[in-house]
């Protein structure tokens, strides 16, 4: 997977490093995934990373400030990956069950064909230090929107339970598929996670949708 992707023209950082050389920005956040899915956050050196990636340790700081950007800048990537590939809200005619599936699909995609990338993003970035917190909070923030939006547009379409709380709504969606990865890693991703895409989306469809009790008024 190609780390450095869709939306880098949007993100300060990934500017800079794109106006520099944007092969070195990738060559460096694909050597951190590498290092840090053996080692761990704490356990990557920096230099090791520069070794990995085929650069002078001077140049990682170049393009990051520190192995804490390196790792926010990994997870920036992927969010933006998948969250941009998520398009089925546009247009005359959205389809926000198609955006869900689109978003679940493209989540285990982009995750199960770089089982070290979900490594780091599932196990490491756990272990990081508190203060990053925040940080990871405002970087998910466009993927609890992109769910957000999918069941605002499902509710004034008609398809989606009115009485539903978007909050609960949107842990359970990404809970689900959260832990679904963490499953997979966990067990040694010893299959294809792709193969859960449809078995995810129509437990979580079920729980969503519009169902007949609804539409007939009954208990």
């Amino acid at each position: 997977m190609n780390i450095h992707s869709i939306t880098c023209c949007t993100r300060e950082v990934a500017c800079i490093a794109l106006r520099k050389d944007a092969a070195k920005y990738d060559a460096i956040l694909a050597a951190a995934v590498r290092v840090m899915a053996v080692s761990g956050y704490h356990g990557a050196q920096v230099a090791r990373i520069a070794r990995e990636a085929g650069v002078a340790d001077g140049t990682v700081y170049l393009y990051f400030k520190n192995k804490e950007d390196i790792l926010m800048s990994i997870l920036r990537e992927t969010i933006g990956e998948i969250v941009a590939l998520s398009t089925w809200l546009e247009g005359e005619h959205p389809e926000p069950f198609k955006a869900l599936r689109t978003l679940i699909e493209t989540h285990f995609a982009t995750l199960g064909d770089n089982p070290e990338l979900a490594m780091v993003l599932q196990v490491h970035i756990r272990q990081a230090d508190p203060g990053l917190r925040a940080q990871v909070a405002d970087i998910m923030r466009p993927y609890h929107r992109a769910i957000d939006r999918i069941l605002a547009v499902g509710k004034d379409l008609g398809v989606v339970r009115e009485a539903l709380d978007p909050r609960v709504a949107r842990r359970m969606i990404f809970g689900t598929i959260d832990e679904t990865v963490n499953a997979w890693i966990f067990t040694g991703a010893k299959y294809d996670l792709k193969t859960l895409v449809e078995p995810v989306y129509e437990l979580l469809l079920a729980g969503i949708q519009v169902r007949a009790t609804d539409c007939s008024g009954e208990a």
